[in-house]
C-alpha cells in the first residue's frame, strides 16, 4: 500500500509478545522524506481491511504526546462525522499530529473526539474559531484537553443526578421526557410540573441513577429542539 507513494525501506506491525496478535499500529519507513509527507496526505483515512487507517509522523519521544500539550477535546459531535471530516475541519488551524473520534465496539461514534496540534497557537485558534459552531447542525464544544486526573477533579466538584429542563412545549408529557432522557441512561423519575388545573408549566425534572448519564444528557439535549421549542437542560 505504502510503496505506491515511494520507496519503502521497512515496515513493521507491532505485535503482542506472547500471542503475536497485532496491536493495531505499526511503522513505515521511507527512504525519502517527501514520500513520507505525500503518504500522509494521500493515504490518511484510507480504508485498509475495512478500517480507515490513521497516519502521523513517528515521534520517538512520547513525552509530548502523553503530556496532552497541543491537545484539544471536541464533544457533541454528530454521529455521522468521521475522523477524516474531523481532520479536514481542524487542519485549517495548523499541523495535526493526531486526530481521533471515540467509538464503541461496533465502530459507532460516541460523539466526542480529540485533535493534537504541534503548537499551542493552533490550539487557541481552533478553540476560538470552532467552539460553539454548528457542525452538521449540532453545536460543538471545543476546549483544552484535560488529563484524567484533572478531569476527575472537575467532575467531583460538579456531580449531579437531578436534571432541570425548561422551555417545554405545553403538550410534552412525562413519557416524552422519559423517552428523550432515557436514551442517556437509567432514570428513576421524569416529571413535567403542572398547575392545579393540570396544565403544563413548561418545565420539569429528570433524575438519573448515576451522575455520568446525567452529565451526558445535559450535553446531548441542551439546546435541542422539540416541537419547535429549544430546550434548556442543566443541573437542577
Amino acid at each position: 500500500m505504502f510503496n505506491q507513494l515511494g520507496q519503502v525501506v521497512s515496515v513493521r506491525v507491532r505485535r503482542d509478545l506472547s500471542t503475536r496478535r497485532s496491536l493495531g499500529y505499526g511503522y513505515v519507513n521511507y527512504r525519502n522524506p517527501q514520500d513520507a509527507a505525500r503518504a500522509i496526505e494521500v493515504l490518511n483515512f484510507t480504508p485498509l481491511n475495512g478500517k480507515a487507517i490513521r497516519i502521523m509522523y513517528s515521534h520517538r519521544d512520547p513525552s509530548v504526546r502523553k503530556s496532552g500539550s497541543g491537545n484539544i477535546f471536541i464533544k457533541n459531535l454528530d454521529k455521522a462525522i468521521d475522523q477524516k471530516a474531523l481532520h479536514d475541519t481542524f487542519s485549517t488551524f495548523g499541523n495535526i499530529l493526531s486526530c481521533k473520534i471515540a467509538t464503541d465496539s461496533t465502530g459507532q461514534s460516541k460523539g466526542y473526539g480529540f485533535v493534537q496540534y504541534d503548537s499551542e497557537e493552533s490550539v487557541q485558534q481552533a478553540i476560538e474559531k470552532l467552539n460553539g459552531m454548528l457542525l452538521n447542525d449540532k453545536q460543538v464544544y471545543v476546549g483544552p484537553f484535560l488529563r484524567k486526573q484533572e478531569r476527575d477533579l472537575a467532575v467531583d466538584k460538579t456531580k449531579f443526578t437531578n436534571v432541570f429542563v425548561k422551555n417545554l412545549s405545553e403538550s410534552t408529557t412525562d413519557e416524552d421526557l422519559s423517552k428523550a432522557f432515557g436514551e442517556y441512561g437509567t432514570i428513576t423519575s421524569a416529571v413535567v410540573m403542572r398547575d392545579a388545573e393540570g396544565n403544563s408549566k413548561c418545565f420539569g425534572f429528570v433524575n438519573f441513577e448515576n451522575a455520568e448519564d446525567a452529565a451526558r444528557a445535559v450535553e446531548g439535549l441542551n439546546g435541542q429542539k422539540f416541537d419547535d421549542k429549544e430546550w434548556y437542560v442543566g443541573k437542577a
